[in-house]
This record gives C-alpha cells, structure tokens and sequence, in this order.
C-alpha cells in the first residue's frame, strides 16, 4: 500500500503526458451526442470516483446526473427508458459482472456506454462503446489508492474536454501539469501519518466534507474500514447537523475536509458547531479553521482538483493507524482485489 500511495505523482503525471489525446477523442464523441443525462454505476473505491464525477458533470457541464443502483436491472430486471442517456461504468479492474450487466443493458435500452477502467481488456470495457484507460498501472495491495486517484484525474480530464467541445483547454492542461509537484509535497509531509498514534483506540471516526470534497470523506471512511477495522461514518457536511451532530463528543474523532469555494466556506460552520460540541476534529486542507483541534496541510488549488491532493495524506493515515493497531494494510481480511457482485 505504502509504494502504492508513494506513485501517485507519476500516475498523475503519466495521465496528463500521455493520455490527453485519446481521453480528448473520447469527449469528442461525447459531445458530439449530446446526452441529456448521465448515470454513472459504479462499487466501492470507484463509487466515490464516480460521485465526484458527478458532481463535476452537473456544476461544469449543466446536465443532470443519477448513480444507478446495479441491483435494479441485476437483480429485479428493470429496462428503463436510456434513450439520450449517458451511461457510465467506473471500475478499477472492470471485472465486476453487475457493472458490465448494466452497460449491456443500457446499450440495449438506448444508451450511449462508457467504460473508465484501468484494464482495457476487462469485460466492461470490451461491452462499452467507448473506454478510458486511467493507466494506474498494477497496484499491489487491495485497497485503492492510485487507482482512485487515477480515475479522479481521468474524470476531471474527460469532463473538461467535453467541455472544451472535445480538446482540454490550454491552461486546464498547463494546470493539470502542476499536480504531480503538489502530490509529491504533499506526500512528503509525515503530518497525517503522525496522527495515527492519536487514533490507535478508536472504535469508530467520523469524516466529513461538502461539494467535492465530498467524495474524499467517503472514501477516507471505507480505507480506514478496510486496513484498520474502524467504523469509518461519512457523512457530508449538510447532513453531519441533520441528526449525527448529535454523537460528537470528544470520544469520537471526526477529520474534516475543508477546501476552497463555497463548499469550504459551509464547512466551516459545521467545524465550528463541531468544536462547540467539544469534538476532535482535524481539519485537512489549505488554512486552519476555527474550532478544529489540528491542521493537515493540504495545497490551495482550485476547488475541483482538490480531491486528487486532499486524499494523499488521508491515505496515509489510514495506512499508518492499521500499522500502529497491529493489522496487515496489504491483506485485509475477508477482501480480494477483485470483487464480483451480481
């Protein structure tokens, strides 16, 4: 996991280099039908990938999103209308049978189908119409870590070539060119590895974070479950004062993600609210709030490229707090790399 985590900046940097062009012609063809709606389906570490993405199609491309439940035409045999649909598989290995079974049949109800995996020859990029390589290359632990981020980059790439009409801007590239030297600081600085010790008795921690940021939260809480058992609880920041605000105390840890942007902005209200209820909260991002009992440094980048930065140090907490518990990152019982759902 660790050497995993350590290769994100040359994933990042592989995909800007080398992958542009064909992410390019695939937004191309995109834009060229004109979907009035997307879906994205997706499981696990690639369901927080796709949910970011969703957020971006919505805020960046003004057309309506929805994350399908696989189960609906798995397993109750549901043929909705697809017609001007976008419907999009993201998955790390693409082997999940569910996942290839909704793209056939949305294919089949009218829909235009995407694959974004980081095999090419995986069954769901063989039955989607059109496929994005995230090129993570072989990753070596079960739990996700370049992968995720190499499906932020490439979602963050795809969706702003559609924007561009089927080209990445010039200054979205030159900017996205600057993101492996942000990961490697980032990665650089032992701060969320230290606090691992602070977390070692913990039975349960609560992440949090709104807009973008989001996404990070719940993916934070599924590798804190996986490499170290803890009862990781994600919530975003507007639903954390809907009802669980009420079991903060100062027992029950919460990391917060807090960017730039309007997102940001709400967070910290919610910090606040936190920090009178005498919670533990450190805050990850670019500047400290008020409220927060700790600081992870994170860069001060423009609101959607965040998450690819934002979950580095998150990350390496998780792996540092299943090491101090006694606990293998690299084999987490139960789970294999490849997870197959009907």
């Amino acid at each position: 996991m660790q050497a995993d985590i350590a290769e994100q900046p040359a994933v990042f940097a592989r995909l800007v280099d080398e992958q542009a062009g064909a992410i390019a012609a695939v937004a191309e063809r995109i834009a060229q039908w004109q979907p009035r709606n997307v879906i994205f389906t997706a499981r696990g570490t690639s369901d927080h990938a796709a949910l970011y993405a969703a957020y971006l199609t919505e805020i960046r491309l003004g057309i309506p999103v929805g994350l399908a439940s696989p189960s609906a035409m798995t397993l109750y045999g549901a043929r909705p209308d697809l017609r001007d649909t976008l419907v999009v598989g993201v998955s790390q290995s693409g082997g999940s049978p569910d996942l290839r079974e909704v793209l056939r049949v949305a294919g089949e109800q009218g829909a235009h189908t995407l694959a974004v995996t980081n095999n090419a020859e995986s069954p769901l990029a063989q039955v989607a119409e059109l496929h994005v390589d995230v090129v993570a290359g072989h990753e070596i632990a079960v739990a996700a870590t370049k992968t995720y981020t190499a499906e932020l980059l490439a979602l963050l790439m795809l969706v702003e070539s559609i924007k561009g009409g089927g080209s990445l801007p010039a200054e979205e590239l030159a900017a996205l060119r600057e993101l492996p030297g942000h990961a490697e600081r980032v990665l650089a600085d032992d701060t969320a590895a230290d606090l691992a010790a602070r977390y070692r008795f913990a039975d349960r921690i609560v992440t949090t974070g709104r807009g973008y940021a989001y996404p990070t939260a719940r993916e934070t809480a599924l590798k804190l479950m996986e490499t170290s058992y803890v009862a990781g609880l994600a919530f975003s920041g507007a639903d954390l004062l809907h009802g669980p605000l009420a079991m903060a105390d100062p027992d029950v840890p919460v990391l917060a993600v807090v960017g730039g942007g309007p997102a940001g902005a709400s967070m910290r209200d919610v910090v606040g609210r936190l920090g009178e209820r005498r919670a533990d909260v450190v805050v990850f991002g670019p500047s400290k709030v008020d409220g927060a009992a700790g600081w992870v440094p994170t860069p001060e980048v423009d609101e959607r490229y965040a998450p690819l930065l934002d979950i580095l140090p998150l990350q390496r907490l998780a792996l540092s707090l299943a090491l101090h518990r006694g606990e293998n990152p690299d084999a987490p019982r139960g789970l294999k790399k490849v997870t197959a759902t009907l």
